[in-house]
């Protein structure tokens, strides 16, 4: 298994054309949702398919930075089951932390059981579009990472970067287009959203997430 460029944390395996990227489990090498296990080296990898985080899709599709490392501070808004967190805890470690949203309770469940196997993570079951109701158990991150299929979707980003980014680090958005406006094309919904984030931000990266994910497209951004 080789470490992949400088993404710290995330490990990859080529053969031929097909390339694999996977992560090490900070606590055990159990497999949390059916990923295939591997060990290398005496050190265990779990697969990190793209056809089940999008995040595994923009580093499958090329993206130059995810600011995800080793003992960082993440908050993740819309972490849902918490398959693409279980990768994010494995990646920051035990000296980081992932702040794991989400609204849904029904939905958080497993989020639950994730975290109490997963020391660095912190469930959090609220509504992002009101990051003061969970800010006293946040404070300032170096990522903040938004999966959220709403309407309203660059506005909650915005909120929550205003409250939680530190001033050198990152965000991370994935904009799905139909959530955004059913009526307009992909294209015409990104090209509007990207405006709207370069008036407030600098884009260090963009990618469009075709094929693993249907008109989805992931933004990382820092603070001008």
């Amino acid at each position: 298994m080789e470490q992949f460029k400088h993404f710290k944390g995330v490990y990859f395996r080529k053969k031929g054309k097909s390339l694999s990227f996977y992560t090490s489990p900070v606590e055990g090498p159990m497999s949390e949702y059916g990923e295939r296990v591997v060990k290398d080296k005496g050190l265990f990898f779990r697969e990190w398919n793209p056809e089940r985080s999008k995040l595994s899709a923009a580093l499958h599709k090329g993206i130059s930075q995810i600011a995800i490392q080793p003992d960082k501070k993440v908050l993740y808004l819309g972490a849902a089951s918490g398959t693409t967190v279980s990768h994010v805890s494995d990646i920051v470690g035990k000296g980081g932390k992932v702040f794991a949203l989400e609204f849904s309770g029904r939905v958080a469940v497993p989020l639950y059981f994730l975290a109490q196997r997963r020391r660095n993570i912190l469930p959090i079951l609220e509504d992002a579009r009101s990051p003061y109701s969970y800010s006293t158990m946040v404070g300032r991150c170096d990522v903040v990472y938004q999966d959220i299929a709403q309407k309203d979707q660059l506005d909650i980003f915005f909120k929550n970067l205003d409250l939680f980014l530190r001033d050198d680090g990152f965000g991370i958005i994935c904009l799905k287009a139909r959530s955004i406006d059913v009526s307009k094309r992909p294209k015409s919904v990104f090209d509007l959203a990207e405006k709207e984030l370069a008036k407030k931000l600098k884009i260090v990266d963009k990618r469009e997430l075709a094929p693993f994910e249907k008109d989805h497209k992931m933004f990382v951004v820092k603070k001008k």
